[in-house]
Order: C-alpha cells, then structure tokens, then sequence
C-alpha cells in the first residue's frame, strides 16, 4: 500500500510520461501481462493504455492487472492507468 505523499510524488513524475503498453481488442492477454512486468522490471512507473469499452470494466481491469503483477496502482484517468513496482534490485 503506497502513503498517500507517495502516491502523489509518484502521480507527478507520471505525468510526462506516456503510455508504454497499450492493450488491444484482446484485453488482458499473458503476453500483455509479461510485457507489463518487463516495462514494470525497467522503470517501475508505466502507463497503460486500456481498450475502447465498458467503463464500468475498467477498474476492475486496472486492479486484475495490479494484483496479476504486484504493482501498485497509482491512479487512472479515462482509459489510462498508472501502475508502479519497486524494481527488484
């Protein structure tokens, strides 16, 4: 669980940032899934970018996502998400 200064220093570096994965009609796939966790290995913070659809899925996307992964979420706006995971070092 990331402290709430934390998570604000984290959504300020994001915001320069742009979406690294983009995930496709297919949703969350494992190949999606493993190149998250390569990007997440690289950098720690990423954006994402979600497909065009249900708004009320989305959410529940971002957070399958995180905890498939370890990461932390950091915060979304519109179909973008911000994910992070100390890099194992």
């Amino acid at each position: 669980m990331l402290s709430t200064n934390f998570r604000r220093e984290l959504k300020a570096k994001a915001h320069s940032l742009k979406p690294v994965v983009i995930i496709g009609q297919r949703g969350v796939t494992d190949s999606v899934l493993a190149s998250i966790t390569e990007a997440l290995d690289a950098h720690e913070l990423i954006k994402i970018r979600l497909p065009v659809g249900d708004r009320q899925e989305q959410p529940a996307q971002i957070e399958h996502i995180a905890s498939s992964l370890g990461a932390d979420v950091v915060g979304a706006i519109g179909r973008v998400a911000i994910l992070y995971r100390k890099a194992l070092k």
